[in-house]
C-alpha cells in the first residue's frame, strides 16, 4: 500500500512557476514508476509526465516538453513536477500517481495503482 500526498500547488500569474511535490509513504517508493495527471472539472484526465524507478528515464506530453520537468528522489519518497512558463489553460487539479508494473510509457491513468488526493494549480492570465 502506497499513500501519496500532494503539495505546491497555488496561484501563479502567466510566465510563472511552480513546484508541485508528492510525498509516498511505505519503503518501496523505489519500485514504483511515477506520475503526474491532471483533470478538470467535466474533463478528461491527461497524462503530463512519468519517471522510471530510478529516475533516469522520463516521458512527457508532448504538448508541455519543455515547460514541465519531472523529478524523484527515492531517498526522501518524493516526485516533483517543476512547471515553468505557465499558462492559463494550465490551471487545473494535477494528481500524482504510483504504477508498480508500468514503464514511463504508461500514459493511461487507468492501469496506476495509486493516486493523490490532487492539487489544485490556477493561472491567471
Amino acid at each position: 500500500q502506497v499513500q501519496l500526498v500532494e503539495s505546491g500547488g497555488g496561484l501563479v500569474q502567466a510566465g510563472g512557476s511552480l513546484r508541485l511535490s508528492c510525498a509516498a509513504s511505505g519503503r518501496t517508493f523505489s519500485r514504483y514508476t511515477m506520475a503526474w495527471f491532471r483533470q478538470g472539472p467535466g474533463k478528461e484526465r491527461e497524462f503530463v509526465a512519468a519517471i522510471s524507478r530510478d529516475g533516469l528515464a522520463t516521458n512527457y506530453a508532448n504538448s508541455l516538453k519543455g515547460r514541465f520537468t519531472i523529478s524523484r528522489d527515492n531517498a526522501k519518497n518524493t516526485v516533483h513536477l517543476q512547471m515553468n512558463n505557465l499558462k492559463p489553460e494550465d490551471t487545473t487539479r494535477y494528481y500524482c500517481a504510483a504504477n508498480l508494473f508500468g514503464s514511463v510509457m504508461t500514459t493511461t491513468g487507468g492501469l496506476y495503482d495509486y493516486w493523490g488526493q490532487g492539487n489544485q494549480v490556477a493561472v491567471s492570465s
